[in-house]
C-alpha cells in the first residue's frame, strides 16, 4: 500500500532493515521530549518482529513511514488482533476492531496522512472500527499520554508530545477510555484504617500472603498470568495472554523479578490474588542513552543486581473473580501493597512509586489508590473511530 497526501509520501516496510528503520525513527522522535527516556533498541526491534513476538501467533501488522521531500516526518502501525476480534464488543474490541499504534508525527499534515494509511490497511482486512494508539498488545504500551509530560515515564510506560492529541481528534477521533497512574511516596505509612484491615487479615488463618519464588519463576509466572485472565476476564481492553505469551512474559520479566516486591496471596491454601512491582529500569537506561554498547551492558547488569534507590511501578495486580466486590478482595490488595511498600523502602531505599494503569471507571482500583493517599500523575487515552 502507497498513500500519497499532496506533498506526503506514506509507504510500508517489512523485512529486517525496515523494521530497524522503524524503530530508529521513533527513536529520533523520542530524543525531542525532555522527559522521554530511551528503551533498548534490541528490544524494541524484537517487539515488532514476526519471528520473535509471540503476539503474531494471534496478529498481524503492517509498520508505515511517511516522508516528505525525501525526510522522514513520521510513523505508523496498522495491527489486527484475532483474540481480540473475539471479545464481547461491550470490552472495548469485538468483530470488525482493528487498531493503530507507534504514532509518531512531524505535523498534522503528516499525522492525518499515517492515520488515513493506517484506516486504509485496516478497511482492507475487512475492520469497521479502529481503536489506539496501542503498541502493540494492550497489555504492551495502550494509549496516548495526555496528562504528565513534565515527568520522566516509568519502566513499560508510553510518553508522547502533547499535541498528538489534538491532530489525532481532529483526524475524527474520539475519546473511548481513559488510564490513570497513581504516584505514592514510598517512605509514607498507609494511613490508620488501612493498617487495620492489613493486621486483621494477618491474623486470619485463612490468608497467607508471600513472595514469588524466583528459582520457580517459570511455575510462579503461569500462576500469576493464570489468575491474571480470570481476574481481568470482563475489564475493558481484556485479550487473553496465550501460553506462548505466558512463557515469553516470565523469560522477560525474569531479570527484573525481586522476591520482595512480588507478592501472591493465598486463601485457604489457593492462588487466588498477586501483584507485581518492577523496579524503574528507566533510571539506569536513561544513563546509558538506551544503549548496550560499549558500556550499557555493565552499568544494567550492576543495577540489576541491587536496584538501589530505585522508584517503583506496580503495573498489574489482580484479585480471582470469584472474590470480586467481596471484602477479603480489598484486604489482600492492601495486604500485598502493604508488604511491597515496607520492603521497597527498608531494601531499595526507594521513596516514590506508581500504581497503573488503572481504568478510570474501575471503581474498586480507583478506590483503594484514593484510601493510600496516592494521587493521579499521568493519563493516558485510547481513541476510537468508526471506519466509513
Amino acid at each position: 500500500m502507497h498513500v500519497n497526501a499532496s506533498d506526503i509520501v506514506v509507504e510500508p516496510v517489512s523485512g529486517k532493515r525496515g523494521r530497524a528503520a522503524f524503530v530508529d525513527l521513533g527513536r529520533s522522535f523520542a530524543t525531542r521530549e525532555p522527559h522521554s527516556v530511551p528503551q533498548l533498541r534490541s528490544e524494541q526491534i524484537e517487539l515488532i518482529d514476526p519471528g520473535r513476538n509471540p503476539f503474531f501467533g494471534h496478529g498481524r501488522a503492517e509498520f508505515f513511514i511517511a516522508s516528505r521531500g525525501g525526510k522522514q516526518v513520521g510513523r505508523i502501525s496498522a495491527h489486527i488482533d484475532e483474540l481480540a476480534l473475539q471479545m464481547p464488543p461491550e470490552q472495548g474490541f469485538g468483530p470488525g476492531t482493528g487498531m493503530f499504534g507507534y504514532f509518531d508525527a512531524e505535523d498534522e499534515a503528516a499525522a492525518h496522512a499515517l492515520l488515513a494509511a493506517a484506516e486504509a490497511w485496516l478497511r482492507g482486512e475487512g475492520m469497521i472500527r479502529v481503536l489506539g494508539p496501542i503498541s502493540l498488545s494492550v497489555w504492551e504500551e495502550p494509549g496516548l499520554l495526555v496528562r504528565g509530560q513534565d515527568h520522566a515515564p516509568m519502566i513499560m510506560m508510553g510518553h508522547h508530545p502533547a499535541q498528538y492529541r489534538g491532530w489525532i481528534e481532529s483526524y475524527g477521533f474520539e475519546h473511548a477510555k481513559s488510564l490513570l497512574t497513581y504516584d505514592l511516596d514510598v517512605t509514607r505509612e498507609f494511613p490508620p484504617l488501612i493498617q487495620r484491615i492489613v493486621k486483621s487479615g494477618e491474623r486470619n488463618e485463612r490468608i497467607r500472603v508471600r513472595p514469588v519464588e524466583k528459582k520457580r519463576w517459570d511455575e510462579e509466572a503461569a500462576v500469576v498470568l493464570d489468575i491474571l485472565n480470570d481476574a481481568w476476564s470482563s475489564n475493558w481492553g481484556f485479550v487473553p495472554f496465550t501460553p506462548e505469551e505466558v512463557a515469553y512474559a516470565g523469560k522477560k520479566l525474569r531479570p527484573i523479578i525481586f522476591e520482595p516486591l512480588n507478592m501472591i496471596a493465598e486463601l485457604d491454601g489457593k492462588p487466588v490474588a498477586f501483584m507485581l512491582t518492577f523496579p524503574d529500569i528507566n533510571q539506569v537506561l536513561k544513563r546509558i542513552d538506551g544503549k548496550l554498547f560499549p558500556l550499557g551492558w555493565f552499568h544494567l547488569l550492576r543495577w540489576l543486581r541491587h536496584p538501589k534507590d530505585a522508584g517503583m511501578r506496580v503495573p498489574l495486580m489482580g484479585v480471582r473473580k470469584e472474590l470480586h466486590n467481596s471484602r477479603v478482595a480489598s484486604q489482600l490488595a492492601f495486604m500485598m501493597i502493604s508488604q511491597i511498600r515496607r520492603n521497597a523502602a527498608a531494601i531499595y531505599g526507594s521513596k516514590r512509586g506508581e500504581i497503573g494503569w488503572i481504568l478510570d471507571d474501575n471503581r474498586g482500583m480507583v478506590a483503594i489508590a484514593d484510601s493510600i493517599d496516592s494521587k493521579i500523575n499521568r493519563e493516558y487515552v485510547v481513541f476510537e473511530k468508526t471506519l466509513g
